[in-house]
């Protein structure tokens, strides 16, 4: 049975999407983006910023749908420039320090909102 997770601790869909979708053990979460959930705008700063907010709320969802980090099996990082590849890499291992999980990532020529960094991960409890 498929159900659909969605929480306002994270940023509302920008599109025909849900933030969320739980399968039987395995959560399959959309690509998040700095977008701050109390306003839905997204985050002015350095690469580390947005990618600190894209973490904080891919982690919301998880929590709204009992997850959490060490549960996740696999990510895609979508960079707009590899340049900033190391100062995301050190922002994510700050949020995997145990069981870090299956990767790629992916040099794209544009993001949604023009944003440099994307993220999307599949979680899974047995």
């Amino acid at each position: 049975m498929k159900e659909i997770i969605n929480t306002n601790s994270a940023p509302a869909p920008i599109g025909p999407y849900n933030q969320a979708i739980k399968a039987g053990g395995t959560l399959y979460i959309s690509g998040q983006i700095a977008l701050s959930p109390s306003t839905n705008e997204l985050i002015s700063g350095s690469i580390a910023d947005e990618a600190k907010q894209v973490l904080e709320n891919l982690n919301a969802i998880l929590r709204e749908a009992g997850y959490s980090f060490t549960d996740v099996v696999k990510t895609t990082i979508f960079l707009t420039d590899m340049a900033n590849f190391s100062t995301v890499n050190e922002v994510y291992a700050t949020y995997f320090t145990e069981h870090a999980p299956a990767r790629e990532t992916v040099a794209v020529r544009g993001l949604p909102k023009n944003v440099n960094v994307e993220i999307s991960l599949i979680a899974w409890k047995g």
